[in-house]
């Protein structure tokens, strides 16, 4: 579920425009960069976890996470999925404190991860250890 939760650090899920799918207004954003740049990392999560400081993308996906964690990403692009892996395999690796912050935040109870476990592990995921 962090992975979906993490798109939300790489904006690369965006805003409904409909029922079925999530806009793919932003698709092009450059995750690359986020993950470099510590000041745009950090002011992804402070709009995230505080909600401030919010670019205009990352407000209206803060907005949309708790139906992105109750179907397990199902309105995803994959496009959107593919940069939320290489977000979410990033912050386990360098940020694991932030993955837990936007787990405590949106999952507290772990609910959302437990019942996505088998699409996240088919998407090569593994958050048992949050």
């Amino acid at each position: 579920m962090i992975f979906i939760l993490l798109v939300a650090v790489s904006a690369a899920i965006n805003v409904v425009n409909c029922e079925d799918v999530y806009s793919s207004k932003f698709d092009n954003i450059d995750v690359d960069a986020i993950m470099k740049n510590e000041r745009l990392l950090q002011n992804h999560m402070n709009c995230l976890i505080d909600g401030k400081a919010c670019t205009p993308e990352a407000e209206e996906l803060r907005k949309h996470i708790p139906e992105i964690m109750e179907t397990c990403c199902a309105k995803c692009s994959d496009k959107q999925k593919e940069g939320a892996k290489k977000m979410t395999e990033f912050l386990k690796e360098h940020k694991p404190e932030l993955v837990k912050k936007i787990l405590d935040k949106y999952d507290p109870d772990r609910k959302y991860i437990e019942k996505c476990t088998e699409q996240l592990k088919a998407g090569g995921f593994d958050l048992s250890s949050f």
